[in-house]
């Protein structure tokens, strides 16, 4: 009898298939864009909570008004780790001025804070989401992704990697927009 046909591999065809889809994507090495703040608002693109890698409650209402950046990444990837040392860099020219976050899911936290420890990464915050739901929140389906939230609450999503040339672009454009609201 195949493994399909028990109730409980009925139970877990879903899953089984979502992680298949999931290992297809892998790391995205593609890029696309989406102008959109779907599926979280633009009002309230940022209301949510979560925990820091360091055990701190985080907040994303307090960061409302102010250009963020999110970067979602997940500890196995090798095109995140790549593009690592990029998002440090910029996140750390535009501190003061852009608000850089980390959301690292699909893998363990100790293996999220080997991540940051190994590429550098730990000048800005990384708020985990081992259960998916910030990823969803943000209509994110691949790593790595960014979603670039200005102070009005509009978000624009790349999926894919950035080079730190095209990030400083995207960032000065989001830090641009947010001050003409």
């Amino acid at each position: 009898m195949s493994w399909y046909r028990t109730a409980a591999g009925r139970r877990l065809a879903p899953l089984v298939a979502v992680l298949a889809l999931l290992l297809v994507a892998g790391c995205s090495a593609g890029r696309s864009t989406s102008s959109s703040s779907a599926p979280a608002s633009a009002a309230k693109a940022l209301a949510f909570t979560g925990t820091t890698l360091t055990d701190q409650p985080f907040n994303g209402a307090n960061l409302m008004g102010t250009p963020v950046v999110l970067w979602f990444w997940a500890p196995w990837c090798t095109v995140c780790r790549a593009e690592a040392p990029d998002v440090a860099a910029v996140a750390a020219e535009y501190a003061g001025r852009v608000t850089f976050v980390g959301v690292p899911g699909l893998g363990q936290v100790s293996a999220m804070r080997a991540f940051v420890a190994e590429t550098g990464t730990s000048g800005f915050q990384q708020v985990s989401d081992v259960d998916g739901s910030l990823w969803q929140r943000f209509g994110v389906v691949s790593q790595p992704s960014f979603v670039f939230v200005d102070g009005s609450g509009r978000a624009h999503r790349i999926v894919g990697s950035l080079g730190a040339s095209d990030l400083q672009q995207q960032t000065q454009a989001l830090l641009s927009a947010s001050a003409g609201t």
